[in-house]
């Protein structure tokens, strides 16, 4: 019994059990695959080259997702992952910007970042294949998901694309890709004995608990002021909450068509560059404002700065990290327990995404330690 389901569980739909049956028959199959035809060697090849093309960094990504929606709106979780991308970078560039950095050390820094990276580089070498086969599938006007194994990609979404190419289910796909995403990087980076010593045991603690530093921000424009919604995610090492939280976040993207569009515009209206610029400039700064002996009083107050404090540094991606090379991705297949399949029901659970409230007072929390922590160094 799956440890993942705690409420009693209502049967499945006839086409859930359909992916589910396709499921255990591909699981049987046999570990060597058939021969390829020249056209199929090259279009794996040619995937596999573009998909590393694209994979050099958290800016390359997020871009690569919008633009793969612009061309597919279908496939929905291509902008969930572009708009959760943006925030995994303005995570990353907090490692080197004028809050967060005064509460870590440098390599505290620096293995926090390895660790968002990891993820960030996993998910599109895994995700962004299936979206170019399924793009090739389009364009020859053929099913070719036979092909998904190549990339080592998932039984359980062999089965979700073959069923996706025949109904068209969009919510069904999504969350299957969001499943699929979550547990993937279960065992190669939250497991992962060495970010479990090094960040979990560590990191977790002084940053997440403390200051609630997961907050999923979705910008978009109203009446000319950006505004946010989103949520925030308090266990990080859950798999299973992980995987309800990208469920929500795709529910407050997609449920209402006309807030879809006003962050689809935004998105596309505003390039990412990894710094919280891009949707607050009247609070944050790519370029570093902060004077010296100013860091004992605190800027920020309702979303707001005090009068004549200097903007928060918040830096370009490219001018807080260099691109990292990466380790071949750890071959292995999640799936293990069908009963997994359950979280691709439908939730009725309406979300309405209010998160500035939480995210003003983080901003604040912010604040006070970094002068917490400078009046100790002080003192000191």
């Amino acid at each position: 019994m799956c440890k993942l389901f705690k409420k009693k569980k209502l049967p499945l739909s006839e086409s859930l059990l359909q992916i589910k049956k396709d499921i255990k028959k591909r699981q049987k199959r046999p570990v060597l695959l058939p021969l390829l035809t020249l056209e199929e060697q090259f279009l794996i090849q040619q995937i596999k080259e573009m998909t590393r093309k694209l994979n050099q960094n958290n800016v390359t990504r997020t871009k690569a997702y919008l633009d793969f929606y612009n061309a597919h709106p279908e496939i929905h979780w291509a902008f969930l992952g572009h708009m959760v991308s943006r925030n995994g970078g303005w995570n990353m560039t907090d490692l080197k910007g004028g809050q967060l950095s005064r509460l870590l050390t440098r390599k505290e820094a620096q293995v926090y970042f390895s660790f968002l990276e990891r993820g960030n580089w996993l998910i599109f070498q895994d995700a962004f294949p299936q979206f170019l086969l399924y793009e090739a599938s389009k364009l020859y006007q053929q099913n070719l998901f036979y092909l998904l194994p190549h990339f080592h990609v998932s039984v359980f979404m062999e089965s979700v694309w073959n069923d996706f190419w025949v109904r068209q289910d969009k919510y069904t796909l999504t969350v299957a890709q969001i499943i699929n995403e979550q547990s993937y990087l279960e065992d190669r980076v939250i497991s992962n004995s060495h970010y479990k010593k090094e960040v979990f045991d560590t990191l977790e603690f002084k940053l997440q608990d403390l200051l609630d530093l997961n907050h999923i921000l979705f910008p978009f424009e109203e009446k000319g002021k950006v505004r946010l919604i989103g949520q925030t995610l308090h266990q990080f090492k859950s798999v299973r909450e992980r995987i309800l939280l990208g469920k929500r976040l795709y529910s407050i993207l997609f449920a209402d068509e006309k807030r879809l569009k006003s962050v689809e515009n935004w998105a596309k209206k505003v390039q990412h560059s990894g710094s919280r610029k891009d949707y607050w400039p009247h609070i944050f700064n790519h370029v570093d404002e902060g004077l010296p002996g100013f860091l004992l009083k605190s800027r920020v107050k309702s979303c707001e700065l005090t009068k004549g404090s200097p903007r928060i540094y918040s830096p370009r991606l490219e001018m807080a990290w260099r691109n990292r090379k990466h380790k071949p991705a750890e071959i292995g297949d999640w799936y293990k327990d069908w009963e997994i399949i359950y979280y691709l029901k439908q939730d009725k659970e309406l979300v309405d995404g209010e998160i500035l409230h939480e995210y003003c007072k983080t901003l604040e929390k912010f604040e006070l330690a970094a002068i917490a922590k400078k009046a100790i160094s002080i003192l000191d």
